[in-house]
């Protein structure tokens, strides 16, 4: 029989609630707080970084304050810059592609609730986000589960992206469409 976590990792449905759930979080939070309080910029900050995000690279770097779910499931490449104020609930793989950079505010979404409320009252359940690499998601924008932005898009200040971006696109809005091909003179 499955733990709820490895039901959780292999996208099915499962109770975030119970104990094991709730006690991997209260770890995450301690690793939380050291980076957003006690750790903030001395020199034990980018070990706490990479102690929170094990699977990424070793240069990645969050702006407190910062807050995740499980940071394992986390994966930013080299040079990632996550500014102030994100938000990444990773109960399903994060993929951030290198260069990447992350404005204020931004919200990263891999968890999924029933609309029914006897399913939600039981369980839930995530699927992963992948941003390309050298993206620029603007600030405040909010990323759904499920999507993909490829290479090199820009994604608005304020942007709510539910369905996947292409590569090489500028969207905008709420649902997140896109309005303008970027980067024509490098292919």
């Amino acid at each position: 029989m499955k733990t709820e976590k490895e039901k959780m990792l292999a996208g099915e449905p499962f109770d975030a609630h119970c104990d094991e759930m709730i006690n991997i979080r209260t770890r995450i939070k301690h690793i939380l707080h050291k980076l957003n309080v006690t750790e903030y910029y001395t020199e034990k900050f980018q070990k706490t970084i990479n102690e929170l995000c094990p699977n990424s690279a070793k240069n990645i770097h969050l702006e407190p304050p910062f807050h995740c779910d499980y940071g394992e499931n986390i994966f930013a490449g080299d040079g990632v810059f996550i500014n102030f104020g994100a938000v990444i609930l990773d109960g399903a793989k994060v993929t951030i592609g290198r260069k990447t950079l992350i404005a204020p505010g931004v919200h990263i979404y891999t968890a999924r609730h029933p609309l029914e409320i006897e399913d939600r009252r039981v369980w839930e359940d995530v699927r992963p986000v992948t941003i390309g690499e050298e993206c620029w998601i603007g600030g405040h924008a909010t990323i759904c589960p499920g999507v993909t932005i490829g290479d090199r898009a820009v994604i608005g200040a304020g942007s709510v992206v539910t369905k996947d971006i292409p590569a090489d696109c500028l969207a905008v809005g709420n649902p997140a469409r896109v309005i303008k091909k970027l980067n024509q003179k490098i292919k």
